[in-house]
């Protein structure tokens, strides 16, 4: 975070747990604390099943978190309730992954995009409509047309306009590129950081794909079992990684001779082994089975993290 600014967003040990139907507990979100600046962009990586979806509609109270807190613009979110939590929540937009279950079928484009200004009040038309689509790079004509008559990557273009609708000054983008195809996933991610640069959003942008992580983040975030195990500078984790489950991550990246080249790698089969089971924590570090460097104190306890001189926090006994 930038040091000058206070933060938009403070999590300190938000924790997310699940009761499944034989009684036992499940833990998904697990002591995460962050801060994000106003016009930031932190990265949040990790393979599936390690809390990053969960994470972000914890934030956004799609599901209610059951520890921790949460400071939106130095106000505690967690406490909102009513008229108050929908008043905070136009100033948090969240994007999904499938832009087309995120669409109500049945209504038009226009009817979609002007959605969140109707339910918060705001006066709505065919000129805010048409300038909202316009920013992402649509016509005003589509406004009279239903989304399935649009690709994937133009219906992603309108997921986003309705986020913006309210002037957020959050977007929460959970994989919001991962449904699309390869030549349509840069021009959103280019969309994107014009939209940040443009507006001065801060974003929380989650997904599985490093090139995608790379590309947008001014921060990376790198979670594993609930937890996040590395934090810093997107060039220094991509770069000089300190736990060694970003080591892994970023070892298996292809490079040619004087490139950072990321295509094609996601972090979804490039770790040897399996994560642990959520109803069974293990003692001490949850990385230890897969470690290439444990050690009998690695399960002593929990590693906390322990930031370095130069931004980097890693939870990991080897880290200095």
């Amino acid at each position: 975070m930038t040091d000058d600014l206070a933060p938009l967003l403070s999590v300190k040990n938000l924790q997310k747990t699940y009761v499944d139907k034989r009684g036992q507990r499940l833990y998904a979100v697990q002591d995460v604390s962050f801060d994000l600046a106003p016009g930031e962009v932190l990265g949040i990586v990790g393979e599936s099943g390690c809390g990053k979806t969960t994470l972000g509609r914890a934030l956004m109270r799609l599901v209610e978190p059951t520890g921790g807190t949460v400071e939106f613009e130095g106000e505690d979110f967690l406490e909102k309730r009513g008229a108050a939590l929908k008043r905070a929540r136009r100033d948090m937009q969240m994007v999904f992954q499938d832009p087309f279950g995120a669409l109500n079928p049945r209504h038009k484009v226009g009817a979609i995009v002007g959605e969140p200004l109707v339910v918060h009040g705001d006066p709505v038309g065919p000129d805010r409509v048409a300038a909202l689509l316009h920013l992402v790079g649509l016509p005003a004509d589509v406004a009279d047309r239903f989304p399935h008559e649009f690709s994937g990557g133009q219906r992603q273009r309108i997921a986003i306009a309705r986020a913006l609708a309210l002037k957020p000054k959050l977007i929460i983008a959970d994989e919001p590129v991962s449904a699309l195809d390869v030549s349509i996933q840069s021009q959103i991610l280019n969309l994107i950081g014009d939209l940040k640069d443009r507006l001065g959003l801060a974003m929380l942008f989650i997904s599985h794909d490093l090139s995608v992580i790379r590309h947008v983040s001014d921060r990376i975030a790198v979670m594993y079992f609930g937890r996040i195990v590395e934090i810093g500078p997107a060039n220094r984790v991509f770069d000089d990684p300190g736990h060694p489950y970003t080591q892994a991550l970023m070892a298996a990246i292809p490079a040619a001779p004087g490139t950072a080249d990321t295509t094609g790698v996601d972090t979804e089969t490039i770790v040897a082994g399996e994560v642990p089971d959520p109803a069974a924590p293990p003692k001490g570090c949850a990385f230890y089975a897969r470690c290439p460097i444990r050690e009998d104190r690695c399960q002593a306890a929990v590693p906390a993290l322990v930031e370095n001189t130069d931004g980097l926090a890693v939870a990991c006994v080897h880290f200095s």
